[in-house]
C-alpha cells in the first residue's frame, strides 16, 4: 500500500469506490453510499428519510448559514423537504468568544427560519485540534417514494438543464477572503453585488429543485460544490452509467464571476459552484419546467444532452471536444 501523503480535496473516486464496496446495507437502505448521489436514502414504509452529512471547511464566514443551505441542497436534490438538522460544532481554542458563538448561533437561526428546518440537536466543543470554526452538518429530510430522485437516473435522451449560474458559492468566497484587496481592485458596485452573491443568487438550491420535483418529470438531479461543475457533471454521469455532450458557451456564468476568475486566474468551471443545480429530463419536460421557472424568478439554461456511456463525458468548444475530467482540487485553494 502507497503511503505517501494526500493532497487537499477530494479522494480519488475509484479509490473511494473501492472502501465503500466492501460495505454491508440493511435492505431498507434505497441508497447507500455512491458517487454521484447527494444523500442516503432509508425506507420507512410510506415514505422515505433522506440524510445528508456535510463540513464547511473553506470559509469561517457566515459559517451559520452555509452550514444549513449546503446540506439542505442536497437533500433537496433527491425530492424531499429538508426537515431536521444536527450539527457538530468545533471552535478553535483561544480564539473564540461568546460574541463569535452568537454570530454563528444567530446566522444558524436565521438559514433554519428561512428555509422551514428545525435544529434538533448536535454537539458544540471548543478545541486545540483546530484553527478555525468547523461545522459538520447532518440534514434529515423526507420524501414520498413515487416523487424520490436518485443522482444516479440520467438518461440518453434526456436534455441536461443548469439553473442561475455557476460558482456562485466560489464568488462568495473569494469575496470574504479578499473583500479589502477587491474594493481597490473593482468598481463600488460591482463588489456591492459580490458582496450580496451569498443571498442574491444565493447558494441555496431548495427551492430549484422542489419546483422541479413537484411540477414535471425529472429523470437526476445533482447539486456541483467541490470541484465545480466540471466534477458535478462527472459525478452524475458516472453514477448514472452515461455520457454527456456539454456546450460550454452555453453554460451560464455571471458578470461578477467572470470577473473576479479573471483577476486572480481562476477556471469558473471548477470553481465552489453551490447555488446551481444540474438537472436531467426528457426535451418536452425541460421546456415546461423553464416556464415554470420564468413564473419564479429562477434563470435556467439548457447546457446539452445525455448520450450513451461510450461517448464519453464531453465538453465542446468552438467545434473541438475536450474530456470533462473528475477535479480533485477546486480553484478555492489557489486563493486561501
Amino acid at each position: 500500500m502507497n503511503d505517501e501523503p494526500l493532497s487537499a480535496g477530494k479522494l480519488d473516486p475509484l479509490f473511494l469506490e473501492e472502501l465503500i464496496g466492501s460495505l454491508r446495507q440493511d435492505e431498507r437502505v434505497i441508497v447507500g453510499p455512491k458517487i454521484g448521489e447527494d444523500a442516503a436514502v432509508v425506507d420507512f414504509g410510506k415514505t422515505c428519510l433522506v440524510i445528508k452529512t456535510d463540513p464547511i471547511t473553506f470559509t469561517s464566514e457566515n459559517i451559520g448559514w452555509y452550514v444549513v443551505n449546503i446540506n439542505a441542497n442536497d437533500v433537496a436534490c433527491m425530492g424531499a423537504t429538508p426537515r431536521w438538522l444536527l450539527l457538530t460544532t468545533l471552535l478553535p481554542e483561544r480564539k473564540t468568544s461568546k460574541k463569535l458563538v452568537k454570530d454563528i448561533f444567530r446566522q444558524l437561526i436565521c438559514a433554519c427560519e428561512e428555509l422551514g428546518i428545525s435544529l434538533i440537536g448536535g454537539h458544540t466543543e471548543i478545541t486545540p485540534k483546530v484553527s478555525c470554526p468547523i461545522l459538520i452538518g447532518q440534514m434529515i429530510g423526507e420524501v414520498t417514494k413515487e416523487r424520490l430522485i436518485k443522482g444516479s437516473g440520467a438518461r440518453v435522451g434526456d436534455v441536461v438543464l443548469l439553473t442561475k449560474g455557476i460558482a456562485i458559492e466560489g464568488t462568495s468566497v473569494i469575496y470574504q477572503e479578499k473583500k479589502e484587496e477587491l474594493k481597490e481592485k473593482l468598481p463600488d458596485r460591482i463588489v456591492g453585488r459580490i458582496k450580496n452573491f451569498l443571498h442574491n443568487p444565493g447558494i441555496s438550491v431548495v427551492k430549484d429543485a422542489l419546483l422541479a420535483s413537484r411540477s414535471v418529470r425529472v429523470h437526476s438531479m445533482h447539486d456541483p460544490t467541490e470541484g465545480g461543475l466540471r466534477t458535478g457533471l462527472w459525478e452524475l454521469a458516472h453514477a448514472s452509467k452515461v455520457g454527456l455532450r456539454i456546450d460550454k458557451h452555453k453554460i451560464p456564468i455571471l458578470k461578477e464571476t467572470e470577473m473576479l476568475c479573471k483577476l486572480y486566474g481562476l477556471d469558473p468551471l471548477r470553481l465552489l459552484a453551490s447555488g446551481a443545480l444540474i438537472l436531467t429530463l426528457p426535451p418536452e419536460e425541460a421546456e415546461r419546467l423553464r416556464q415554470i421557472y420564468e413564473q419564479n424568478d429562477i434563470s435556467c439554461s439548457i447546457i446539452g444532452e445525455v448520450v450513451p456511456r461510450k461517448e464519453g463525458i464531453k465538453l465542446m468548444e468552438e467545434g473541438k471536444e475536450y474530456n470533462l475530467l473528475f477535479e480533485y482540487k477546486d480553484e478555492i485553494s489557489k486563493i486561501l
